[in-house]
């Protein structure tokens, strides 16, 4: 969902789209990563906590400290359950399954289950498109009019700029309508066309290229131009182009409410209405409100296809170890378009933040991308240069305060073990 953005982003931007959370398929760059404080240059690249040292009992020197830190965190935030995994080449594979599946069980949470991971679908579609480039069958720089008519603005956008976020096109998820109908009817099954009906209705952000405004829309269109290039379904070319040459046999594009199991339950505590202008809070005001919150609603079988090229897939730890290093090394693609993929532009005017390629996002290093979707929320990246990478999995999409617990508890392991600032 799109994330929540500092005020200093665009100048276009509304203020109750810069309050909106919950509905957004965030992306790395949601508020708890983005107002880390910048980093100097020395802490550019991050290190691995502990060098080389093997400890006898074989657990990584970060493990003693961390997991306690981040059982506190998910208390705090109101996590039911999470999984946290984290590999490299010093410690091999370090996972943790923490807290419940099920609030009306207390069954543990397991490694082992499927999660909606939101805008991580992202990534995916934009590798089914950069394929394409690879073909000749889409050129990145023409106009977004040569492959979908009707588009505002579609003579000046381009395909690069869909991919980038930088397209200006209004996202539909922020409409008050939409929410209000995921709210009231959320079994209600949503056609593409539908969903760019709803961001069609609405004015531009700003010019193409003259801004940068997390945007649904414009992979619903990536989509939609898939489709219609190669004239197969979504769900297809995301199996025979991703999933089956990178091994993730557990991932899928979700077109209902279906899901595969084993899965934990989902849960919500700010309704889509709501989230349009809650804001995150923090300190006093943040604990405040994570403690005296109430239960939260069980949102598991919400119907996800509102978000499907942008947001709907399913996967599994398992599966997203693979896909880490398969994205930020371009396995699918050539060298050429991999760097066009990995051409980032800045998502703030605000120095040392997060910025965002073409379907991926750069954190300090870490190359990939975080997903917030009704009952889950999750982040999933990988460094290059430490072959490093990090997947988080919870089974609650916003906390209480506002915040994306994913996000947070990913901000605390790469502060606790490769040295990342603290916020």
């Amino acid at each position: 969902m799109p994330t929540r953005l500092p005020r200093t982003l665009v100048r276009h931007r509304s203020a109750s789209a810069s309050a909106r959370r919950r509905s957004r398929l965030t992306v790395l760059l949601s508020a708890a990563l983005l107002t880390l404080t910048p980093v100097a240059p020395a802490l550019a690249t991050p290190t691995v906590a502990g060098g080389v040292h093997h400890p006898k009992d074989g657990a990584p020197p970060f493990a003693k400290t961390l997991t306690p830190d981040l059982i506190a965190l998910m208390q705090r935030l109101r996590v039911p359950g999470a999984v946290v995994s984290i590999r490299t080449p010093q410690w091999g594979t370090w996972t943790k399954a923490l807290g419940t599946e099920s609030l009306r069980t207390g069954k543990p949470i397991s490694a082992d289950d499927h999660f909606r991971v939101g805008s991580i679908t992202k990534t995916f579609t934009a590798t089914v498109i950069l394929e394409l480039v690879d073909e000749g069958r889409i050129k990145l720089d023409a106009p977004v009019a040569r492959y979908w008519p009707g588009v505002p603005n579609g003579r000046r956008i381009t395909i690069r700029q869909l991919l980038q976020m930088t397209s200006g096109l209004y996202n539909y998820s922020e409409d008050l309508h939409f929410n209000q109908v995921l709210d009231d009817r959320p079994e209600t099954q949503w056609t593409p066309e539908e969903l760019l009906a709803i961001a069609f209705r609405h004015q531009p952000y700003f010019p193409p290229g003259q801004g940068w405004h997390y945007s649904n829309t414009n992979y619903v269109l990536l989509g939609l131009i898939a489709e219609r290039i190669t004239h197969k379904p979504l769900q297809t070319l995301l199996r025979d182009r991703v999933f089956r040459p990178v091994g993730m046999r557990e991932t899928n594009l979700a077109t209902d409410s279906a899901f595969p199991s084993p899965h934990p339950r989902g849960y919500q505590f700010i309704s889509n209405v709501d989230s349009l202008t809650a804001p995150v809070l923090t300190g006093k005001e943040a604990a405040w409100a994570d403690w005296s919150a109430g239960n939260p609603m069980d949102v598991t079988d919400v119907n996800p296809s509102w978000a499907w090229a942008a947001g709907s897939g399913i996967s599994t730890l398992d599966d997203l170890h693979r896909w880490a290093p398969a994205l930020a090394d371009g396995k699918l693609l050539s060298r050429r378009t991999q760097r066009e993929r990995l051409s980032f532009v800045p998502t703030s005017d605000q120095p040392g933040l997060p910025t965002y390629g073409l379907g991926i996002a750069d954190f300090y290093g870490f190359l990939g991308h975080d997903g917030q979707i009704p009952g889950y929320n999750s982040f999933v990246g990988y460094d290059p240069k430490l072959k490093a990478t990090v997947v988080v999995l919870v089974n609650l999409n916003q906390s209480p305060d506002g915040s994306a617990p994913s996000d947070q508890l990913s901000k605390l392991i790469l502060s606790e073990v490769f040295h990342l600032p603290k916020p």
